[in-house]
């Protein structure tokens, strides 16, 4: 018997076809002859698993299966009653676009993507109870063919920006945001026409609830939310609007202009956002050029942050603490350690200009520093000031405290960072009298984790190619100021010039 006629016999008997409403079922032959079943559903299941192959889908393609499961969801969408059929054809559809040409050529050709805009907006955009489900694998099939090249993107893009991804964006599900995130990735990679609409007025609200979702999750490792950070934040220069974004009432104009703090100085997304960049930037730090303005916008963001954080208690876990302004102030001042670290210049308009002294000019150091010498010193260093002073207590004489593990350890690699070759800020430090303060950092303290190698590193910063900071720390140690074994790590001991009978620091090779 004809599997044609058997699935007519089966119809007539009742077969699971008949629940649904359409008259004619004819078309469906192809699905049943690949499955070798007349169940609807157990077809379905059959089909999406053999999909699951490169083999599978070839086959499934030259047998013209794609046309006939968007003619199928064409008619599940008049069919309230077909919502498992209909979630059963999207993962079909999603299995045989996933890499294999002809399928995806296929999809645009026969207005697939029109076909999915009404998915997603009867199941999601235009309902007031949206179903997440399908939303999520109609937005993983057009993830799937957006990567079949830019005929498919500019498609997908023009159907569905602004308003539909904007919707979709606003849904606070992580299941939804990452598909979405991946076809706005797609859409825009290599793309400098849809870039420039992504950081627009119209595309960076959209940007701003995809990070407001992901936040929600901490979610960091979402490679496509990544990767629009990236571009948006660190490839273009529309980081300073983007932040602005995610507050809603603060503002922060480009040129490093002041951010207006209104109710809450900062949120939970804006944290989330330094986050994923601080984590970029330091993964990346060879491959991206700083401008000056991204690291100006960063400087005052900081400085915001130490105006509003409250430093009368000790900080008890390190980054993230839960604590919005906490945490902006620990990624934006981890973002300014990795700036300074490049050590690069940068070209505008055929000048040379130092991010780095740019940022110092804008006072840096000297807010590096005040911070540090505020702070309580080190746990050892309080606890010999204690046996020195013969007293319960010396914090009084510290008001502030690192308001979370870690926060002293950053400080001084930020100004380790700067120091590095560069004489004008080891002579500035010294100037300062900093130098006592930054020889006390080269310790083991459990609440922060490595202050110790970022006490040395920045010690040996500022001693490399400058007698004027090794004659300072010889007569340091020499008054018994400072007791500091780490000089030998460093290859240097103390000795008294016979000529002018004036300590000097020498190497000890």
């Amino acid at each position: 018997m004809s599997i044609k006629l058997l699935c007519a016999k089966l119809i007539m008997a009742g077969s699971s076809l008949t629940e649904l409403s359409y008259p004619q079922k004819d078309f469906l032959e192809p699905l049943f002859t690949a499955s070798k079943s007349c169940d609807l559903k157990e077809t379905l299941e059959t089909l999406i698993e053999f999909a699951k192959t490169d083999d599978g889908r070839a086959d499934l393609g030259s047998k013209l299966i794609l046309p006939v499961v968007l003619q199928l969801i064409t008619h599940l969408l008049k069919d309230d009653s077909g919502s498992e059929y209909l979630s059963l054809s999207l993962r079909l559809i999603r299995n045989l676009c996933a890499g294999e040409v002809a399928n995806q050529k296929s999809f645009i050709e026969l207005n697939g993507v029109e076909i999915f805009s009404t998915v997603l907006r009867s199941k999601g955009v235009g309902s007031s109870e949206p179903d997440f489900g399908i939303i999520r694998i109609g937005l993983q099939v057009l993830a799937n063919v957006s990567l079949a090249g830019k005929e498919h993107q500019q498609a997908i893009w023009g159907r569905l920006f602004h308003d539909e991804l904007y919707v979709l964006a606003k849904f606070r599900s992580q299941g939804t945001c990452d598909p979405l995130c991946m076809i706005i990735y797609a859409c825009c990679d290599g793309s400098p026409e849809l870039v420039s609409q992504l950081c627009g007025d119209q595309g960076l609200p959209i940007v701003a609830e995809i990070i407001r979702t992901a936040s929600l999750g901490n979610n960091f490792g979402l490679f496509c939310t990544i990767m629009i950070v990236f571009r948006i934040c660190l490839e273009d220069i529309h980081f300073p609007r983007l932040f602005s974004r995610l507050y809603g009432v603060g503002s922060y104009c480009e040129n490093a202009e002041e951010i207006s703090l209104s109710g809450d100085p900062f949120l939970a997304e804006q944290a989330y956002l330094l986050n994923i960049v601080s984590e970029i930037l330091n993964e990346r730090l060879k491959e991206i050029t700083i401008l000056n303005d991204f690291a100006l916008c960063i400087l005052e963001i900081f400085k915001k942050s130490v105006e509003v954080v409250e430093f009368g208690s000790r900080g008890e876990s390190g980054l993230p603490t839960g604590s919005a302004v906490i945490d902006v102030l620990g990624y934006s001042l981890t973002i300014l350690r990795d700036i300074c670290a490049s050590n690069a210049r940068v070209g505008i308009d055929g000048d040379l200009v130092d991010v780095v002294d740019k940022l110092l000019s804008s006072g840096l150091l000297d807010l590096l520093l005040c911070l540090l010498r505020d702070l309580e010193p080190p746990a050892i260093i309080r606890k010999a000031m204690k046996q020195a002073n013969n007293q319960e207590a010396t914090s009084s004489y510290f008001p502030k405290f690192c308001p979370y593990k870690g926060f002293r350890r950053d400080l001084v690699a930020v100004i380790g960072n700067c120091a590095y070759q560069r004489k004008h800020v080891q002579d500035d430090i010294r100037q300062k009298n900093g130098m006592l303060l930054m020889l006390q950092q080269a310790v083991i303290d459990e609440d922060n984790p490595f202050l110790r190698e970022w006490g040395i590193w920045s010690l040996r910063n500022l001693l490399e190619g400058n007698s004027e900071n090794q004659q300072a720390v010889a007569e340091l140690e020499l008054q018994g100021s400072v007791d500091m074994p780490e000089l030998a790590g460093l290859g240097l001991r103390v000795e008294v010039d016979q000529n002018t009978r004036r300590p000097k620091l020498v190497n000890i090779s």
